[in-house]
């Protein structure tokens, strides 16, 4: 008799979060899993409980919440009282001024709302809306959620497992064991020393939104320079190293705070918006990401030569940070290195719905192919009631990547929704590597977006050592490689320009045989076995789920085709419609 686990990811109970994700584990297999913002068509998916994306969930896997063994519940309500009431000892010592004072108020209300209804009774309230029999609900610690995703997926039998993020309940960055026997905690950085909190707080100080543009400071960092004044002004009030301390600049505990300190820390105002960095500004990236790589290879570094074991496990948001990423892998102490590909909040659904199983049990992660399908039949019926011409190509690849060897920008909508923030193929929009004129034209006309940032590429695995240099197995978009020199000048829209690197998902035919296909045919027609690949969604919102999703962005967006399954739009087609 199979076991079925419903992991989900949600916030306190008053707001109920963002990235909020559902998964569904079947006997330690993943069968099915969505982020909320993509079915509720909200990026972050914030403020509402997941219901409708559990049914999702449960609609595409033909089943009922009846047939669900348990739910795991990926977020501890008492852990989050314990942040709770350091916040408030914080506020009522007057560290924060008036202003935070105000705000005391509410967030004693919320928390005793909170306390007061249950945080169970009131999943269980919600869940009622779906069925009259709720499975029983159990509660598992951010941390612990996303370290479960990271080594249980892992393939290893023993690893450290190291969790870093903004926070998570109480937690910041945490050092595990993982082993036969599931997880044990080693060492824990409590919140507010967050080196998540701290890159957060730099991402605001240069005009971005923090939670939302941390990879777009990781991106500046590599136009940055080493700059020993900038260096020397922050690691006077910051502690680098194993036992890092980040609390001088993030004690207060609040993102506005943490920017008025840098502010009076660096003598100057923060940026207003993201438009035109200076050098400095460009270095203080760079500065800012040597600190976060400082940190993170140092505990890495004493904790594997503590436990004599050379396999790390990395999960949490910051492992979404392709370029410490890098770093981890090219040292000399980690032999063999897992990142989580879902390695925000989103991940920890996963780690929610496999945590009762047992690891050997877990199989090792696969394709992330794990979302919703829809029937070809069923996207010409809405094109031809909608009026939209399409074509039926004999070979929908082949014509796909003439499309592209051509100069055509091309969104790709086909199979099952890719689960993470990567868009591996399936909901992806295409270019040609071969020009910078590529990666300008999307960025300008598509993602509508700044012209320094860089794309990355979809590159056929047979052919990553002839691109990168010293490639491992990367199917996911989450490691950076350095590009071989006498290749830059082929694939520039791909590469970035300030320190030459590429962040590549390398594809089999295991993993996508109709993706592999496309490629394979733009190798025959270009000798380039490589294409530009980034999500199918306009800047600022979530990545397409529906077909009739995929059609709106296409006409919102400057694509010149839109491949849906087995038929082709193109705008060329509906000038003359």
């Amino acid at each position: 008799m199979s076991t079925r686990t419903l992991g989900f990811k949600i916030g306190i109970t008053r707001f109920w979060g963002v990235n909020q994700s559902v998964c569904l584990a079947v006997d330690g297999k993943l069968s099915f899993a969505v982020e909320q913002g993509r079915v509720v068509r909200d990026k972050h998916g914030n403020g509402t409980f997941p219901n409708q994306t559990i049914q999702t969930a449960l609609m595409h896997q033909n089943t009922t919440l009846s047939d669900i063994d348990r739910i795991i519940v990926g977020y501890h309500p008492k852990l989050e009282s314990t942040r709770f009431m350091n916040r408030l000892r914080h506020i009522m010592t007057g560290v924060e001024g008036t202003r935070e004072r105000l705000g005391l108020f509410r967030s004693i209300t919320d928390h005793y709302i909170e306390q007061a209804v249950g945080t169970r009774r009131c999943i269980q309230r919600h869940l009622s809306e779906l069925s009259d029999s709720v499975p029983p609900i159990e509660f598992l610690s951010h941390h612990q959620s996303h370290a479960t995703s990271a080594f249980y997926p892992s393939g290893f039998n023993n690893a450290i497992v190291l969790t870093m993020d903004f926070a998570g309940e109480y937690d910041s960055t945490v050092v595990w064991r993982g082993s036969p026997n599931g997880l044990n905690r080693i060492r824990t950085y409590p919140f507010p020393n967050s080196l998540g909190f701290f890159y957060s707080i730099v991402t605001e100080f240069l005009g971005y939104q923090a939670l939302n543009g941390e990879g777009k400071v990781m991106g500046l960092a590599a136009y940055g320079e080493k700059n020993d004044q900038i260096a020397k002004t922050l690691r006077s009030v910051v502690d680098v190293g194993v036992d890092y301390d980040m609390t001088a600049i993030t004690d207060g505990l609040r993102l506005d705070t943490g920017v008025e300190r840098l502010e009076k820390l660096f003598d100057r105002g923060a940026k207003e918006t993201p438009e035109q960095f200076t050098q400095w500004e460009k270095d203080l990236a760079y500065e800012t990401q040597r600190i976060l790589e400082d940190c993170t290879e140092a505990i890495v570094e004493e904790y594997i030569n503590k436990s004599s074991c050379d396999n790390l496990a990395f999960a949490g948001g910051i492992a979404l940070n392709c370029k410490l990423n890098k770093r981890l892998r090219n040292n000399d102490f980690v032999e063999n290195i897992f990142i989580q590909p879902i390695a925000g909040d989103a991940g920890i659904a996963i780690g929610a719905s496999l945590s009762k199983f047992d690891p050997r049990q877990v199989e090792k992660m696969g394709p992330l192919y794990l979302g919703p399908s829809y029937d070809p039949n069923t996207i010409q019926e809405y094109l031809s009631q909608n009026k939209i011409p399409y074509r039926c190509p004999s070979d929908v690849e082949h014509a796909t990547a003439e499309l592209l060897a051509n100069g055509s920008l091309v969104g790709r909508f086909t199979g099952r929704l890719e689960f993470g923030p990567r868009a591996l193929g399936n909901r992806s929009i295409l270019a040609d590597p071969r020009t910078v004129s590529s990666r300008k034209s999307v960025n300008k006309y598509v993602k509508h977006r700044e012209d320094w940032r860089p794309f990355a590429p979809s590159i056929l695995a047979e052919a990553a050592d002839e691109y990168l240099c010293d490639p491992v197995v990367a199917p996911y978009m989450v490691q950076t490689f350095d590009v071989e020199p006498e290749k830059i000048a082929e694939i520039p829209a791909v590469v970035h320009p300030g320190d030459y690197t590429t962040r590549p998902q390398l594809v089999t035919r295991d993993h996508n045989p109709q993706y592999h296909q496309v490629i394979d045919y733009f190798e025959d027609i270009t000798d380039i076995p490589v294409l530009l690949n980034t999500s199918f969604n306009d800047n600022g919102e979530p990545i397409v789920n529906t077909p009739a999703d995929a059609i709106s962005a296409f006409f919102s967006m400057g694509l010149d085709a839109l491949v849906l399954e087995d038929v082709i739009v193109e705008k060329s087609a509906l000038a003359s419609h």
